[in-house]
């Protein structure tokens, strides 16, 4: 049987380790990667190896020639663009004529090749997935497969509500010559993005086979140093190469080591390494082929690659130096510093925490480096959460991470690309916002400065204009101590996580666009932004039904930007308005609990003053809003909502869906059906509402934090717009709003949360899958269980290491009990 080993990654995430070698040849334990792979092949017999290659492909054939060097043919096939997995296999094609193994070239592994052949003969599959257990199974595909083996759902890099299973793809296969016609040629095509769910969908034999052994796929430096750990511990079958001495440290031909060096293992020693006396080197340390660590240096937890020079009382602890580097006497390289190859660290330098220092860089002596040179170092995996970039202050969210977070994404746009900037009232913020426009403007893109305004303004602007985006900048509603960085897409939605992963790639890699001097972004300052907005809003409005109910309500701003928006709206409107707290406050973007109760208290006692309609409070950053009826009683964000969706089914000429997360009660679809309306369920979280808010067929968007999206104006949250209509909608229902919110249905949730380690959250859901398989059950976010109108929902967070829990019942009692039997299992689970 012929094997095809995809080793043509550039390994992006692995630089600068990758910065001028191909990621198979990466050194693990003094041997390429890819050779460890070549030998599990031949170890199985497979000695006819086909070799796809793409990045730095002359690198790979000069160091295993023909093969014959190590007992197996390889043969070498080049792609001149990079094709995807699946494509990169098409180039061979002729050579594949039986059936063929496909495995990884950059994964280090002793898996059972044997086992997954056989397995695959016996199904008589078309292609056969070998499946790992895993920890934490977010940067892999996802494979469930059901008692045969046979592949029911396959998800490619999932998020936390999309958890399934632990059991992730390997990247080994198993394949027929067949497969081949479903794989065009000369377009880029992917195994797990394109072919198995084709595959899948055709009902074709797909099959997948959970294996032991070790798989480690090494696609960062954290797993680049566990890989080189796990050889040391013994966790694979193969052994680091050269001769195993006493206290588990190999040396290999040539090394000489002087009797007052100190040595202990576990540790590898390359060939024609020299030792110096009084040089120490400790536990999991690895030393390649003719390095010279001189007297009095220390390495401990460190790997020096090849032909590097380590001067007389250097210090290494637990970092990474490159190929033939000199790193001279008295320099401390201190935890996860990666140093790339041909590097030159003078004297007495320090090189502190987590910085990397790319190939042909010179350190001069007694330098302190604190960052990365050229590029900025940063310790995170990822830095785009729930609420976009957010974080303290001046602690997390710097000047200088702005500066180059805006870079990043500038260098992800083509030059002369617009992007929209605004700010909430915070001296924060607009340090930040400041910092952004510098970074947008240095990589060569426009901006358009909306300073001080509501997002919705931001969102508005971005949707009729030809920008690329929008970044919004505001203090977190929950701690005045931390700010958000909101980035939007051309449709004023925030941007998908496939957009987010494109700004981080260029994030960490450190490679940043900058622009000539005649190639600088230019900044522009819209007049009458606020004009155009609101008469934008006004034509999605009733403003006639509205001006004659003469209505009377009650506005606390908050002191949000929605005063600067709002006295223009009442005016057009001719609405009758006490406005509280009308003017933007640096100092009260966040509203403490105390002080939000006192704003609801000082509502009510207005309203039951002036008679009015109802009471509003909107939230500073103008998206969101929270609403008192006309008896001064606050009205529940879960009722608010099913009140929006009563009205937009009534009222709303358009035919069109609602759309709301899975978390809402199905009170909802017991009120679209009255109207002969359809719902559709999101992901819970806030891109996923706006995204189904963008179909032509849906007509309104609520999530049960006070927020709403109208479609025909913008596809995010506007707490003006939902003002304007539930103005409109009371005055077409003629009813008090009190009454309106007794007549809506009765309904029941219950909400918990609980803590699971990271590690855990995978089992977690794979045994709440089988435990429930069979049952009525929804995967679309989480694990969601039916009984006839009742249902548990459990959600991973993808942030925290959370498991939220959601129940729906005929009663609060049963709902609650409902939470909790599902938060005791779970527990138990977890436990065990």
């Amino acid at each position: 049987m012929k094997t095809v080993v995809m080793a043509g990654g550039e390994g992006t995430r692995l630089r600068p380790l990758t910065s001028n070698q191909p990621k198979p040849m990466i050194s693990v334990a003094n041997k390429p990667v890819l050779e460890y792979t070549i030998e599990l092949l031949k170890s199985h017999g497979l000695n006819d190896i086909i070799l796809t290659l793409q990045f730095l492909p002359q690198m790979v054939s000069y160091y295993f020639g023909s093969g014959a060097e190590v007992g197996v043919n390889i043969s070498y096939v080049t792609e001149v663009e990079p094709l995807g997995t699946a494509g990169s296999i098409k180039n061979a094609e002729e050579y594949l004529k039986e059936t063929f193994l496909v495995v990884s070239g950059d994964a280090l592994t002793d898996i059972d090749l044997s086992k997954v052949i056989k397995f695959h003969k016996e199904k008589k599959a078309l292609a056969t997935i070998a499946l790992k257990r895993v920890e934490n199974p977010l940067e892999y595909g996802i494979v469930i497969v059901n008692e045969e083996g046979k592949v029911e759902k396959f998800l490619e890099k999932p998020g936390w509500g999309e958890v399934f299973s632990d059991t992730v793809n390997t990247g080994i296969y198993v394949l027929e010559p067949e497969v081949f016609n479903y794989i065009p040629k000369g377009v880029p095509f992917d195994f797990s993005k394109d072919l198995f769910p084709l595959l899948l969908k055709e009902g074709k034999p797909l099959y997948a086979i959970v294996v032991d052994g070790y798989w480690c796929d090494i696609g960062n430096i954290e797993q680049y140093m566990k890989a080189n750990l796990d050889i040391l511990l013994g966790r694979l079958k193969f052994d680091p190469p050269g001769n195993k001495m006493r206290g588990d440290t190999w040396v290999g031909d040539g090394a000489i080591i002087d009797s007052k060096a100190q040595i202990k293992g576990p540790t590898v020693i390359g060939q024609h390494v020299r030792i110096e006396a009084d040089a120490k080197v400790g536990e999991y340390s690895i030393i390649g082929s003719n390095v010279v660590v001189k007297s009095g240096a220390h390495v401990h937890r460190a790997i020096v690659m090849d032909n590097s020079f380590i001067g007389t009382r250097v210090s290494l602890h637990n970092c990474i130096v490159g190929r033939n580097c000199d790193v001279r006497k008295g320099t401390r390289i201190n935890e996860r510093v990666v140093i790339g190859d041909e590097c030159i660290i003078g004297e007495d330098s320090i090189i502190n925490h987590d910085v990397k220092i790319y190939p042909f860089k010179t350190i001069e002596a007694g330098s302190t480096i604190n960052t990365s040179i050229v590029w900025e170092p940063r310790g995170v995996k990822t830095l785009f959460g729930q609420q976009g970039v957010s974080g303290l202050t001046n602690v997390d969210i710097t000047a200088e991470l702005a500066l180059r977070l805006a870079m990043a994404y500038g260098s992800s746009l083509p030059k002369n690309s617009l992007i929209v900037c605004s700010r909430d009232s915070n001296l924060a913020s607009r340090m930040i916002k400041r910092s952004i426009i510098a970074g947008l403007t240095a990589s060569g893109v426009n901006v358009r400065d909306l300073r001080i305004c509501p997002a919705p303004v931001n969102r508005f602007n971005v949707s009729i204009s030809h920008s690329a985006g929008g970044i919004h900048v505001r203090t977190s509603p929950f701690d005045p101590q931390s700010l958000q960085i909101n980035f939007f897409n051309s449709q004023g939605i925030d941007i998908s996580e496939e957009e987010q992963r494109k700004i981080e790639r260029f994030y960490f890699r450190e490679d940043f666009r900058r622009a000539f001097f005649n190639e600088i972004g230019r900044i522009e300052y819209q007049a009458r932004t606020v004009e155009f907005y609101v008469n934008a809003l006004l034509k999605v409005v009733d403003c006639k039904a509205i001006e004659e109910s003469k209505p009377k309500v009650v506005i606390d701003h908050s002191f949000g930007t929605s005063c600067l928006v709002m006295p223009y709206l009442l005016g057009k409107l001719k609405c009758n308005a006490i406005s509280l707290n009308a003017y933007t406050d640096e100092a009260k973007t966040t509203l403490p609990q105390e002080e939000l109760e006192r704003a609801y208290n000082q509502l009510t006692h207005l309203i039951l003053a002036y008679k009015a309609d109802f009471g509003i409070l909107i939230d500073s950053a103008c998206e969101k809003i929270f609403v008192l009826d006309d008896q001064g009683r606050k009205i529940s964000p879960d009722t608010l909502l099913h009140l929006f969706v009563d009205f937009v089914c009534q009222f709303e000429k358009r035919k069109g869906k609602i759309a709301v997360p899975l978390s809402v009660s199905s009170v909802v679809e017991q009120i679209a059906q009255k109207y002969n309306r359809k719902v559709v369920r999101t992901r819970v979280s806030q891109r996923s509402l706006m995204e189904a808010c963008s179909r032509r067929d849906v007509i309104f968007g609520g999530a049960q934090g006070g927020g709403f999206i109208f479609p025909q104006f913008i596809y995010g949250y506007d707490a003006i717009l939902s003002f304007c209509k539930l103005l409109e909608y009371l005055a077409l229902a003629k009813q008090p709003l009190s009454l309106l919110v007794e007549k809506l249905p009765k309904y029941y949730l219950a909400h918990k949360i609980i803590y699971c380690s990271w590690e855990k959250k995978g089992l977690l859901m794979r045994n709440l899958i089988e435990k429930f398989k069979g049952e009525n059950i929804e995967l679309l976010d989480g694990i969601k269980i039916f009984d006839q109108n009742k249902w548990v929902l459990i959600i991973p967070d993808p942030e925290e290491p959370l498991i939220r829990v959601f129940a729906e019942s005929f009663s609060n009692r049963d709902a609650l009990a409902k939470v909790e039997d599902m938060v005791s299992y779970i527990n138990r689970l977890i436990l065990s």
